[in-house]
């Protein structure tokens, strides 16, 4: 059963995550999600990401799969998942309404606005498995204050929409009722412009800001394969939430 569908609409493109109420980003769904992405051509300027269900937009990606042989191809249908995505011409926008959490508050940072409800809570708790987010450790030393960027990184502890909008991870914050309207509102601010410069526009913000994502990303990766999945820590913390018991750390 497919975890990801895409619509065409006659003014964008919707994404939605289809397996509430976690939408927990496995192997299988990242890999839809790749493949949807690379899809895409250069009809829309917009893409909207989103999520069925009202508990989470994602509480991240999977435990499962972050284990032994398993990590390697996870990581590569997820990053490769959001080059494709930061590639896009489309300007793309997530709307968050639950959770968002480790892998899916990467996904929605990855887009260019983030649009939350009032009930959202964003966060990486990687930490706590004694690993990190390898696309955060980008995305929050980039996109807000470092010190709240590490702080995150560094603590785990998740922060409410509002926080998320103070520190510049989020747009705006909506009521949990009307939500979709509201989001829709803000979104015909943009739709109501060329789409043509909308396109134009977001590559001119994109090539003054020189992003250096692609090779940022490869180096954190070759941090997070050769070196942290290689600690004893790592591999307690994510066994030890498997077995659903307190982690011994060794601090190595």
């Amino acid at each position: 059963m497919a975890k990801i569908r895409c619509d065409t609409l006659p003014d964008r493109w919707r994404i939605t995550l289809t397996d509430p109420p976690l939408n927990i980003l496995d192997t299988e769904m990242l890999e839809e999600l790749r493949d949807v992405l690379g899809q895409l051509g250069r009809e829309r300027p917009l893409l909207v990401i989103e999520a069925e269900g009202e508990k989470a937009f994602s509480a991240g990606a999977s435990v499962e799969d972050h284990v032994g042989a398993k990590v390697g191809p996870m990581l590569d249908a997820f990053h490769e998942a959001l080059r494709r995505m930061t590639s896009l011409d489309a300007v793309t926008l997530a709307k968050v309404r639950g959770v968002a959490l480790g892998g899916g508050c990467e996904l929605a940072l990855a887009c260019d606005f983030v649009l939350a409800s009032e009930r959202a809570k964003l966060g990486q708790p990687e930490i706590a498995l004694g690993v990190f987010p390898p696309v955060a450790a980008y995305q929050l030393s980039r996109q807000i204050a470092p010190r709240k960027g590490l702080e995150l990184l560094l603590t785990g502890d998740p922060i409410t929409a509002t926080e998320a909008e103070r520190l510049g991870m989020v747009n705006a914050v909506f009521p949990h009722d009307g939500f979709e309207a509201s989001t829709e509102e803000w979104i015909g601010r943009l739709l109501r412009h060329s789409a043509s410069s909308l396109v134009l526009a977001k590559k001119a913000f994109r090539l003054a800001g020189a992003s250096d994502f692609e090779q940022r990303l490869e180096a954190v990766e070759r941090l997070y394969l050769d070196e942290l999945m290689r600690t004893e820590d790592a591999n307690e913390g994510l066994t030890a939430f498997l077995e659903k018991r307190k982690p011994a750390w060794k601090g190595r």
